[in-house]
């Protein structure tokens, strides 16, 4: 009873007002309640989906223009130098071998898919679903670390990535990639984590890949990411069922 007094409150708020930063359930970062951002509180309070507010989570102001805020640390991670969890896309645990056998949203293959899908020829018996971000039960940053959190967008990671210089550093004896704000001077270290593909981890010590949670545009078994090798630093797609860090966004302060 409790809980449904808290949903009608918060809704009823939420239509009034047309805002939602205040209740942290902002979550496509636009500033602006939707349908999304009331079923996300509705499913909270419920208990459909078990996540919990984050109180924990640290995070950097880049001065960025959309007012997106970045975690200073990988999901997974008990500092900013600790790798942290390895996800493929649209899965929320991380487990022992990343393959598209393993993959939760194919039946086996790559041109089997069944989730996410906007080509035909890449679903299975020719699903499609049009669905090109991640919904909120699939993203690993909303489950593993509550409502404020999301994986970033391509649209952030180019903001982001556009907006900051960057050099190859290490860190407590952790190599990784410095991004430093051309706005504010505030910086945010990346470790150089890896990807796992099958049982391996690989390019750790000398590149990060980071995920988006938006779908390629092009090719359904593609995910947009960020990834540095070497002094190389740019977004580009990848593999959905690569195992690839995640880090995680928010857009309130409050």
């Amino acid at each position: 009873m409790k809980k449904l007094f808290i949903l009608i409150l918060i809704v009823s708020t939420c239509v009034v007002t047309g805002r939602s930063q205040a209740y942290h359930y902002d979550v496509n970062g636009d500033g602006e309640v939707t349908v999304t951002d009331i079923t996300a509180i509705y499913d909270y309070l419920l208990g459909n989906i078990p996540v919990e507010p984050s109180v924990n989570h640290d995070y950097v102001d880049m001065g960025l223009p959309s007012g997106t805020l970045w975690a200073t640390m990988n999901v997974g991670a008990n500092s900013p130098e600790d790798y942290g969890d390895y996800f493929a896309w649209g899965e929320t645990v991380p487990k022992e071998v990343y393959s598209w056998s393993t993959y939760q949203w194919c039946n086996g293959n790559f041109n089997k898919l069944i989730k996410y899908c906007n080509n035909s020829t890449y679903g299975y018996n020719g699903f499609t679903d049009d669905l090109t971000e991640l919904e909120l039960e699939d993203d690993a940053a909303y489950v593993n670390w509550g409502p404020e959190w999301r994986i970033p967008s391509l649209i952030q990671i180019k903001e982001l990535l556009n907006n900051c210089t960057y050099e190859l550093t290490t860190r407590n004896g952790v190599s990784g990639m410095l991004l430093t704000s051309n706005y504010n001077g505030e910086s945010l270290f990346f470790p150089a984590a890896g990807y796992r593909s099958d049982s391996s981890v690989n390019y750790v010590g000398v590149g990060g890949y980071f995920m988006s949670r938006t779908l390629a545009s092009y090719t359904s078994y593609y995910s947009y990411l960020f990834y540095f090798y070497s002094n190389d630093l740019r977004w580009n797609t990848g593999d959905r069922f690569f195992g690839k860090s995640v880090r995680a966004v928010r857009v309130s302060q409050k």
